[in-house]
């Protein structure tokens, strides 16, 4: 039987992978591809609270997770606290989670923030499409080798998707590798 590190193990990983990026091509480097653009203004105050991850790039420190979730929460200092949730394997499984901060790094548009689950190690993430009821997000990283497509219920219309699908194609994304999450029906 595989023996899965924790979530919080996972998230070492994560910062690893981020720091070693640099020492090989990106997707945005290997195929010469423009800027990442993000959206125009996020309104963090909409954007706080719980989203479901609706698919995503495989990533080894979400190997086996299903059932994920997202929450965002303010803090007085004006950075997030975010809270990382999953079910290990099945939607029954062993849930695990982590957690973490984030920090606006663009305050204009508020688009571009930095998460870290471990003091000094911060990652890149982007809202590079946003439904303007806030409904649904897409969150990236300026090398293309991270995705992720959020929504406020655990599942998404599928024109929708494909709306989003269509708009990650524009920006140069390689859409073949996203992993739909299992999620629990919506109740």
């Amino acid at each position: 039987m595989k023996t899965k590190p924790s979530l919080p193990l996972l998230l070492v990983l994560i910062a690893t992978a981020l720091g070693a990026v640099g020492c090989g091509l990106s997707t945005t480097e290997r195929l010469d591809l423009p800027p990442l653009r993000t959206v125009d203004y996020v309104d963090l105050e909409r954007y706080l609270g719980t989203w479901y991850e609706i698919a995503r790039f495989p990533v080894s420190f979400q190997e086996g997770c299903v059932g994920v979730t997202a929450t965002y929460t303010l803090r007085e200092d004006g950075r997030i606290d975010v809270l990382n949730r999953c079910r290990e394997e099945t939607l029954d499984g062993e849930p695990d989670s982590a957690e973490g901060l984030a920090r606006v790094v663009d305050e204009t548009t508020i688009a571009k923030l930095e998460v870290t689950f471990f003091l000094f190690f911060w990652g890149d993430y982007w809202i590079i499409d946003l439904d303007e009821d806030y409904a649904w997000a897409v969150v990236g990283h300026p090398d293309r080798d991270y995705l992720w497509i959020l929504s406020r219920t655990p599942a998404l219309d599928e024109e929708i998707y494909a709306g989003i699908l269509e708009r990650l194609r524009e920006q140069g994304y390689e859409t073949e590798r996203l992993v739909p999450t299992p999620q629990p029906p919506a109740e």
